[in-house]
Parts: C-alpha cells; structure tokens; sequence
C-alpha cells in the first residue's frame, strides 16, 4: 500500500517533470531554428523617451545616462528621463550637466514602479511615442533605438531588445550571462518562433508611451515589486503582440556573489508566484483566452531551471539507492526518467549560444551547485507579500 502510494507520488512528479521538459525542448529547437526579422534604419522617426529608474546607483547611473544621451538616434527624436531616488547631489548635478533631464524622487518605500509612474506623469505624454525602459546600469549598443522605432513603424507595440552580459568577471557573472542567453532562446527567440508574444525581461524594453502610462496608473501596480511582470501580463491582456529583436542588444550587468544572486532570485520567485496569481485574480476582469494567455499560464507553473537540475539529482539520488537496495522505487522506470533527464539537459545545450562554448564557462558549471543551494536558500526566503522591492546593487560601468 505505501509503495503504491509512493508511486503514485512519483508519477505525478514525472508528468509535472516531464511536460515541462517537453515544452521547453520544443521551444528551445524553435528559438535555435529561428531566423528574427531583420530591422534597419528607416526615414520616419517616432519620438522616443528612454527611461532609467535609478535607486542609490551612483557608480553607474552616470555612465548608463552618458551612453544614453550618445546613443545614434537623431538628437531631436529621443530624450533621456531618470528617476533619482537617493542619489547623491555631486550624482544628480553630474547628471544634468550631461545634460540629461532628471527627476528627484522620494518614497517612503522605494520601486521600480513608483520611479517609472512619476516619471511617466511628469512627462507630457503628446510629445512621445515609445517609451524604452533601461535598468540603471545598462547601455545601449548602436542601432538599438533605430531598430525599435523600425519595429514600430511596421506596426508592433511592443518590443524587448537583446540583453547581453556588460561583465563575465567571475564563475557566478558567467553563469548568469548564460543563464540570461537560455532564457532568450526559449522565452523569447523559440516563442516568436512558434508564433507566440516574447516575454518581457524588465529592462530593455519598448512601449508605446501611453499605453505604458496607463499601465503605471493602474491601481495596485505601485505596491507590486513584480511590476514588471504586470506590464506584461497588461500587455497580454490587451492583445498586444511582443516583438523580439535579436540584434538591438543592450548590455546588462550580471551578478558576481552568490549573495547578490540569492537576493535577485528571491525576487523572481516571489514576481513568478505573484505574476502567476494574476490569472486567477478575480479582479482582472474578463481576461481574453488568447494562445499567449495559455502559453505564459503554462510556462509560469514551470520552476526555475536551477530547482529543475535539483529534482533531477534527488531522482538519480533515488535511483542509486533502489538499485543498491535492488528495490524500484521510482514509477515509471528508470529508463523514463533518464529520458526526460537527457531532454532537459539537451535544452540547455541547444540554447547556450556559440560564443559561451569556452574554458571559462566550463570552470564555472563547477559553481552550479552552489547556485543551486543559493536557489533552495531563495525559495525559503521568499515573501510574496513583501511591498518594498529588492533591489541587487550595480557596480560595473562598463568604460
């Protein structure tokens, strides 16, 4: 009887396991096999306002507004908008000596969301198109800003650019630069390519201005830390199609401590579960049962990648054991699970992109079960009634 309800415990874990795996074998082949529409320079310019919320950031907010305000759009098409939040005065006036234009914000409880909405309300909405959101330490690579408004003219609404890695300083940087390449691959170059929305990642991305103001004006969005996975699930429910652009790249800083990593992923997994609310919250209204509401309700039940490479060591954990107790514990057999084993380790494989295939990152798959306890560290920590937002301190400038 306790076997039976042992496996029955076991067979439920495969198939959770396994039509995760599945679906993210799918899509990582699809974003392999994808060729991303090419974007170029066109006559017509939409007026652009980049965007950069920056909370106590003062090693790089300089840099991140220089290249900003460097960057090759036409000079009368685009304007460059930062929310100081505790910055330092010598920070702000340098800021404005660029000149860039800068506003000074102050919250009993610092966001992302309550820099972003002040901004967006102080700006006369007429005079902008798109609004281009930038974490306080990215930059813009040529041409990004040229192949947004391309996008644009040809009738998206939306757009995420390519976040690549600014550091690969040390095993922990490099493992995150790839875990960012993966999660390209498969949640934005393999849903293009199988037809769905891409998924936002919180920075790097454009919208049309008032629509984005009037998702920062919706009630609730300013205590929400995940703020940007509501921008998305709004988007979604406007039926608003996400494009991907695969060659506007915008550099962004990776973490280099394991600590900074645990603080980070605490904060995805509470966005991912409060993301994951929204679809059921009453609240929301009559939600449009698109194929992007279904893909993303699917793909937002799925773990973190790191707790998928856990599950699958306890599983092999459990195989020695009955093999050495030559008792099968396991349900269904040990050749099922190594099957989904290899699958998922082939999605891994296929989505690491070329230039990542090097010693360095070779010495730094050694730290991943390090990570990996960080991650289960993470999931313990978690607080999804937390109101201030995490914020992961940004120290390279990439000068």
């Amino acid at each position: 009887m306790v076997l039976t309800v042992v496996h029955i415990l076991f067979l439920v874990l495969f198939i959770y396991l396994s039509s995760n795996t599945l679906y993210f074998f799918v899509i990582s082949i699809g974003g392999r096999l994808y060729r991303p529409a090419k974007y170029f320079a066109v006559a017509e310019k939409k007026r652009i306002a980049v965007l950069i919320p920056s909370f106590r950031e003062d090693a790089v907010i300089r840099m991140t507004a220089q290249k900003a305000k460097e960057h090759d759009y036409p000079l009368n098409c685009f304007d460059v908008f930062v929310a100081a939040d505790q910055l330092t005065r010598e920070t702000i006036e340098a800021l404005r000596s660029i000149p860039v234009n800068v506003l000074e914000v102050s919250f009993e409880i610092s966001s992302k969301a309550r820099s972003l909405n002040r901004l967006l309300n102080q700006i006369p909405e007429e005079k902008y198109d798109i609004a281009i959101i930038l974490d306080g330490d990215n930059i813009m690579m040529p041409g990004c800003l040229e192949k947004v408004n391309a996008a644009f003219q040809r009738g998206f609404r939306a757009v995420q650019c390519h976040r690549v890695a600014k550091n690969k300083n040390n095993a922990v940087a490099v493992l995150d630069a790839m875990s960012e390449e993966i999660n390209n691959n498969i949640f934005r170059k393999g849903q293009r390519a199988l037809g769905f929305s891409s998924s936002t990642i919180g920075s790097g991305m454009a919208f049309e201005f008032k629509k984005l103001k009037q998702i920062y004006n919706k009630p609730g969005i300013l205590g929400n830390p995940a703020c940007d996975r509501e921008v998305d699930f709004e988007i979604m429910k406007s039926e608003i199609c996400i494009e991907f652009i695969d060659d506007a790249y915008v550099l962004d800083e990776k973490v280099s401590s394991r600590t900074v990593y645990q603080r980070q992923r605490t904060r995805w997994l509470e966005s991912q579960i409060i993301h994951l609310g929204l679809f059921f919250d009453k609240s929301e209204g009559d939600i449009p049962k698109t194929k992007d509401y279904w893909n993303r309700l699917f793909f937002n039940l799925a773990p973190p990648r790191l707790l998928f490479l856990l599950s699958y060591f306890v599983v092999f954990l459990i195989f020695l054991v009955g093999w050495m107790l030559n008792f099968q514990i396991l349900f269904p057999g040990y050749v099922y699970w190594l099957a989904i084993t290899v699958m998922f380790s082939l999605v891994m494989i296929i989505s690491v992109p070329r230039n990542l295939y090097a010693w360095s990152t070779l010495r730094a798959l050694c730290k991943v079960p390090l990570l990996v306890f960080s991650m289960v560290k993470a999931l313990f920590s978690m607080n999804v009634k937390r109101k201030e937002f995490l914020h992961t301190p940004k120290v390279h400038t990439g000068d």
